[in-house]
């Protein structure tokens, strides 16, 4: 087969994510979109590219014209604290919208989807998918000042790919890689043990020193900020990182994530101006604001679920959790709870994925009181059952859900407890120890199908539902092997449609990702995954 020579402009791994059309405020977010998607094959030769910093400076030329100013510092709230510092370490999607603006792969997201040359100016992948050869960036340098060379890229990825305690790799996404070589300084050779359509995407992972230690302590990158301080429960500081290999980028000189769980207070912060960009605020909470902030409301890639713990007596039995299905009113969620603004799901992927989506599972269980009463009586709960459900007490909006989803459920006899629970427990009860029977969180998107399906598969460590289904191991396992395009769109459509066969959880909705913004900010750009990027965002006075 012979290569082919692609400009990475349109290496496109998703679609591009239409703020437009979601910001208009209608709720109305499942209008159809293009998308273009990842090269099947994987024979590419990537010419010099720049990274998306560089890109997005050359949109915002003539910002100068239009005040913008350089410097300055900015408050971000954030609802919980982070669970590492190390990005290797790291699982929460909250920690990982921070450390977006300090560490960097050889490879980069857009806000589009698109993926970017980042620490690699070039790669070239082998005709049989199996050999990726990466040419680094010259003059990119850690946050400590020392150049990156092919060395530190071993380093990190020996490091992601290597077994823990389990037997299996520190990151589920380097499973399948068999070395990883530096013949010069600024050459990677990663060879596969097997082809892998998804691999590309996990060089996002974060490139740190090579030999270094403390990045749980004082974590070192190469993105536009580095790392200043962390005063747990409190705060993260970030400041410009002035060796940054893309000029000009960052403008602002200094960023506090701030860590604010109750809501409210997130609000009088912003109201009072010691915070100035507050994301994931409450859609009421953003109408009332409309005319003192800035706003951004659009999908945002994430799924929001009510998940069973299936190794609990009664969530083993397909009947009940079927009989949940029909019983939560999803529409009612939606405008209760989003006023509107939120996609309805079917299954574990959002429509902003277009080219993946299984369109029409979000129909499969219609609400049906009287069919969830009969599916209870069939599994031995002709009377309901008492059950808790366990949220994590700093998301005020799963919480929200929690109250309507216990509303619901006492139609068919299910007496919910609901159980407030800080992240930091839910983390370590809920997500490592599963130690509970009902949640509900929001499981952030990825920029391929297989990284946001695989948490399903029987032997995933992060199978926090205890979910097994040899059909959808087969379908997901055969979908990421698969070279053929069609064939690979197919089987990921087939193994979301196991998942909602199965009612392997309560599948919600694409809830809008909604930020107010100090109205002297400008910049700010929203991406189908959870990150804060504050590169691009610069006052305008």
């Amino acid at each position: 087969m012979l290569k082919k020579r692609r400009n990475y402009m349109f290496i496109s791994i998703i679609l591009m994510l239409s703020l437009s059309l979601a910001a208009c405020g209608n709720g109305n977010t499942n209008s159809k979109r293009d998308s273009e998607g990842q090269s099947s094959s994987g024979n590419a030769k990537e010419t010099a590219a720049p990274a998306p910093a560089e890109t997005a400076k050359a949109e915002d030329k003539g910002n100068k014209t239009a005040g913008k100013k350089e410097g300055g510092s900015v408050v971000v709230a954030i609802p919980q604290d982070l669970d590492f510092l190390d990005p290797h370490l790291a699982v929460a999607a909250g920690t990982q919208e921070v450390l977006f603006n300090i560490f960097e792969g050889l490879l980069k997201p857009n806000e589009k989807g698109e993926l970017y040359p980042a620490i690699a100016e070039s790669y070239e992948v082998s005709p049989d998918g199996l050999t990726y050869t990466f040419k680094l960036r010259s003059g990119v340098k850690f946050h400590n000042g020392n150049p990156v060379t092919s060395e530190d890229v071993k380093y990190s990825y020996d490091r992601l790919a290597a077994p823990t305690e389990s037997g299996k790799p520190l990151s589920p996404a380097f499973g399948s890689v068999q070395s990883i070589e530096a013949p010069d300084a600024s050459t990677i050779i990663i060879k596969l043990k097997e082809n892998n359509t998804s691999f590309l995407t996990s060089l996002t992972a974060a490139v740190i020193p090579s030999g270094y230690e403390d990045s749980n302590k004082n974590p070192i990158g190469t993105g536009p900020f580095k790392f200043k301080e962390y005063l747990p429960g409190q705060r993260i500081s970030v400041e410009k990182f002035a060796d940054y290999y893309v000029a000009g980028i960052p403008s602002l000189d200094q960023v506090e994530f701030r860590i604010i769980t109750d809501p409210e207070a997130s609000l009088l912060a912003l109201k009072s101006g010691e915070v100035d960009i507050y994301p994931r605020i409450g859609t009421e909470r953003l109408e009332e604001l409309a005319d003192q902030f800035n706003s951004v409301s659009a999908p945002q890639n994430l799924v929001q679920l009510m998940t069973f713990n299936i190794d609990k007596k009664q969530y083993s039995d397909v009947r009940v959790r079927q009989a949940i299905n029909y019983a939560v009113n999803v529409d009612e969620i939606i405008e209760g709870v989003a006023l509107g603004k939120g996609t309805k799901l079917g299954s574990n992927l959002s429509p902003v994925l277009a080219k993946y989506f299984q369109e029409g599972l979000e129909n499969t269980y219609a609400t049906d009181i009287e069919k969830a009463k009969s599916l209870l009586a069939e599994a031995g709960y002709k009377d309901g059952f008492e059950t808790t459900l366990s949220v994590p007490s700093n998301y005020q909006f799963h919480v929200d859900t929690a109250q309507v989803i216990a509303q619901q459920l006492a139609k068919i006899g299910i007496k919910v407890k609901i159980e407030p629970v800080e992240w930091a427990v839910w983390l370590e009860r809920i997500y490592k120890g599963r130690d509970y029977e009902l949640t509900i969180i929001g499981l952030d998107g990825k920029l391929d199908p297989y990284q946001i399906l695989n948490k399903y598969l029987s032997d995933s460590p992060n199978n926090f539902f205890n979910y097994k289904s040899g059909d959808f191991d087969s379908a997901l396992k055969a979908a990421v092997l698969e070279i053929d395009d069609a064939k690979r769109v197919e089987l990921y459509k087939k193994a979301q449609t196991i998942l909602t066969q199965d009612a392997a959880a309560v599948y919600i909705m694409d809830p809008n990702l909604n930020v107010a913004l100090n109205k002297k900010l400008a910049g700010y750009k929203q991406y189908p995954l959870y990150v804060q990027d504050l590169s691009t965002v610069y006052f305008t006075e």
